[in-house]
């Protein structure tokens, strides 16, 4: 499979700047994986599809103010600061992208806040744009990042074009986010109102809830056009005996499983054994999925419309097969669907 078939054409004035006013009534094309049926729904109209005992993986993780900006000592230039990962809680070390990064040298010193409150010095360099940066802080290590957190912003995908706005805060998060971790919000889940979630429930639906913590690696270009020589970045998982034993016995009992998001089928995919079984883990995963490709777990999906030449279209084609979900790609473009983190739902069914 080659990169260049996940090449097209997408107007710029499609991609979503905004969330809808309510979560739950983005657009929603469904596509039907036997058939070839698509339909065009309103997000809450899922209840259509699923009822007593269906289950429905999400992932739970919780993005960060992760964007920052700092002052380079002596000369002032302003420096963008994008947190990735805290490596060391005692030193206060933290994986770092730096803008730009050719001003920014191993021994500078980063000045943050209003009053320079916040102080960090460069220590290390990890790749051409990456650094790891040591905090200078006084306080204990919660005092620390409530800090460092109130100096950051939500930090929202490079092509929504604008200044961060309030309501990002809340609505670049799902509704049942409690593990923080992430940088990147897995989109599917956006859709999921309150409302919706206890319609769901009153359904008798049954939710269970993974942890992958999403990087900016679903974001990097990919510079080759063989697929199978593109290496993915690394994120960290956990799949809990909770969520396996609430997944298996669907299964097992001839139940839906919906995975809400590509970050959650990547997650199951890496957690499942020989038999189609999920099993515990935690853990980091690299899987890359694109098609061809036999899922082992879920049978129907819910995802977003991706940008072209992304590694979250490559998923998605792969689970609803390249041939229709290009065709439906083609579609929601002349219907004027919206794109990325804030647009419209694709749900996938069989």
């Amino acid at each position: 499979m080659k990169l260049s078939k996940f090449k097209f054409n997408l107007p710029s004035e499609l991609i979503a700047m905004h969330p809808t006013h309510n979560r739950d009534e983005s657009r929603m094309m469904v596509v039907h994986r036997k058939t070839g049926e698509i339909e065009h729904k309103i997000f809450k109209e899922i209840l259509e599809y699923y009822g007593e005992g269906d289950v429905f993986i999400f992932n739970n993780t919780k993005v960060f103010p992760a964007s920052l900006y700092g002052n380079k000592e002596k000369t002032g230039a302003r420096i963008k600061v994008f947190l990735l990962r805290e490596l060391n809680q005692d030193l206060r070390l933290w994986d770092v992208l730096v803008d730009p990064a050719r001003k920014i040298r191993i021994g500078n010193k980063l000045y943050f806040g209003e009053d320079d409150s916040m102080v960090a010095e460069v220590i290390d360099n990890t790749t051409s744009r990456g650094r790891t940066l040591r905090f200078l802080y006084d306080g204990n290590h919660d005092e620390f990042k409530e800090a460092l957190y109130k100096l950051g912003e939500t930090p929202l995908p490079r092509y929504i074009d604008r200044p961060v706005e309030p309501e990002d805060e809340e609505r670049y998060q799902n509704i049942f986010a409690s593990e923080e971790g992430a940088v990147v919000a897995p989109a599917a889940g956006l859709h999921f109102s309150r409302e919706l979630m206890k319609r769901l429930e009153i359904k008798d639906c049954r939710f269970s809830f993974l942890t992958v913590h999403s990087g900016l690696g679903n974001f990097r270009e990919i510079d080759v056009e063989d697929l199978t020589k593109h290496k993915m970045d690394s994120e960290q998982m956990i799949v809990n005996k909770e969520v396996v034993n609430i997944v298996n016995t669907g299964k097992d009992t001839g139940k839906n499983i919906c995975a809400v998001g590509t970050s959650v089928m990547r997650a199951i995919e890496t957690a499942v054994s020989t038999d189609g079984h999920l099993k515990e883990f935690e853990g980091w995963t690299n899987k890359f999925i694109f098609p061809p490709y036999d899922f082992s777990v879920a049978n129907s999906m819910v995802t977003n419309f991706h940008l072209p030449l992304s590694t979250l279209l490559m998923m998605t084609a792969a689970f609803g097969g390249y041939d229709l979900i290009m065709e439906a790609y083609e579609l929601a473009i002349k219907e004027k669907y919206r794109f990325g983190a804030y647009g419209d739902a694709m749900l996938i069914v069989d």
